[in-house]
């Protein structure tokens, strides 16, 4: 469980690095999403709140973000 904030940091990290290409830098917001905690909603809203990526990726973690909050709600 103790990884799980340090795979968190590594992928926020790589989806805010404006050096890579975008295609990782999605799969790496993806994958936050894929987590579905309370900690990983956290970490797609610091992105999508990032004004320094491209709005493709803000809106990406927007919405990944929206998911996890449909998925960890009580119906």
């Amino acid at each position: 469980m103790s990884e799980r904030p340090d795979e968190l940091k590594r992928l926020a990290e790589i989806a805010a690095d404006m050096k890579l290409p975008a295609d990782l830098r999605r799969k790496a917001i993806e994958q936050v999403g894929a987590i579905s905690t309370h900690q990983a909603l956290l970490a797609l809203l610091d992105i999508a709140a990032n004004e320094n990526l491209i709005n493709k990726d803000r809106d990406l973690a927007l919405k990944l973000a929206r998911e996890v909050i449909k998925k960890t709600s009580p119906q």
